[in-house]
């Protein structure tokens, strides 16, 4: 199976796709879920290399799956996205290692800066 560069993990199917439209377009490949549960029992995570989630999903929320993933000893990049931006929330993911926390409607050149910084492959075109 090929590896994942960002697996999406986002709720909303017309944010999912456009995401993974745009990702494709900057050249990662992808594998995009409707929930937290679907991602973790696809059986890609261990494949993945970066992950874009939702904060609030149906079920286990954002937040949940990367606690999840550190008790399972995963320390994967990961840039959270919100339509309700909260203080205390985006401090406890950044200091578990959260790579961004950007607001609904997401503006991609903060995304594509997340995504630079999480494979370090700076892009000066784009910034």
């Amino acid at each position: 199976m090929p590896k994942i560069d960002v697996a999406i993990v986002e709720d909303d199917d017309s944010v999912r796709e456009a995401t993974k439209h745009l990702l494709r377009l900057l050249g990662y490949a992808t594998a995009s879920f409707a929930s937290a549960e679907e991602f973790l029992q696809s059986g890609l995570v261990p494949d993945a290399a970066c992950i874009i989630t939702d904060m609030r999903l149906p079920g286990m929320s954002g937040a949940e799956l990367q606690t999840r993933l550190l008790l399972e000893g995963r320390r994967l990049p990961i840039i959270f996205v919100t339509a309700f931006p909260e203080e205390a929330i985006r401090e406890r993911v950044l200091r578990n290692g959260a790579i961004g926390y950007l607001s609904k409607p997401l503006q991609e050149q903060r995304l594509i800066a997340c995504l630079d910084q999480a494979f370090r492959n700076p892009r000066p075109d784009l910034t």
